[in-house]
């Protein structure tokens, strides 16, 4: 059977959750609640220096691992050798399961044939949903012994190796942390993902990587995609704090970008 929350028992024992925390006090607790019924969570720390640790030791199924930070994918697979059972649930700290997310898992593992399954999300500002974001689905529950992490630019990608299918869930990302720690953050993936953009020579390059690797049209671009065309105009103040977040992460991209073909 399938409660409100759980997968049934036979998937339980199938799937370990992995969580990848650094100074998450304001997320990780809400993330943690709704992974009561795996019987094994695994969290893997990168020295948190807030009461991460004391959050997590609240829960008797967490499992909490610590590993000095290099890069996201490292971690990731660092992660997935602590992990023993079939299946993994890949999850941030800020992802807070729905009501009913096991029936979900429950279908993807009755299926033949799969490697992953994507999840969409919902994202939320201070716990309100908006109407859509520029968040796109990602592969959150697949196979150990299948699939590995490889980097890309300033985040990682998981390669699966065969098929990949559709949850029947959304998830809500509901980050809580500090503006500050957001600013610090995206400075580090801006000055990655330029490295990553200017690294590419002459190779074939989607739309969006040619708009941003062109260091001035993007910001403007995104601006206008988030409020008109995602509707977050309709949001109101937490629209417009998300839109805004967008638009300053792309103005960091494009001051890296610029920045570098200046100093060559």
């Amino acid at each position: 059977m399938t409660d409100a929350r759980g997968p049934a028992a036979a998937t339980m024992a199938s799937v370990t959750p992995l969580v990848l925390t650094f100074n998450e006090a304001p997320n990780i607790g809400r993330c943690l609640e709704r992974l009561a019924w795996a019987a094994r969570v695994v969290v893997l720390d990168s020295g948190s220096t807030d009461e991460t640790a004391s959050i997590v030791a609240r829960f008797p199924n967490a499992d909490l691992h610590t590993r000095a930070f290099d890069d996201h994918t490292r971690q990731w697979n660092h992660g997935l050798g602590l992990i023993t059972t079939p299946w993994v649930l890949s999850l941030d700290a800020d992802y807070v399961l729905p009501e009913g997310f096991g029936a979900a898992i429950d279908a993807v593992l009755a299926e033949e044939n799969v490697d992953a399954a994507e999840a969409r999300f919902r994202y939320c500002v201070f716990g309100r949903p908006l109407h859509a974001s520029l968040y796109p689905p990602r592969a959150v529950l697949f196979r150990r012994d299948r699939c590995r992490y490889e980097a890309d630019g300033h985040t990682q990608r998981l390669k699966v190796p065969g098929r990949t299918v559709r949850l029947a869930a959304t998830i809500d990302h509901d980050d809580r942390k500090p503006l500050d720690r957001w600013f610090s953050s995206q400075q580090a993936y801006a000055r990655l993902e330029a490295e990553k953009l200017l690294a590419s020579g002459g190779a074939p390059m989607g739309f969006q990587d040619r708009l941003r690797r062109g260091g001035v049209l993007a910001p403007l671009a995104v601006l206008f995609y988030t409020l008109i065309i995602k509707r977050t105009l309709f949001d109101g103040w937490p629209g417009w704090y998300y839109a805004l977040q967008r638009t300053t992460a792309e103005v960091l991209l494009a001051l890296r970008v610029i920045d570098r073909r200046l100093r060559r």
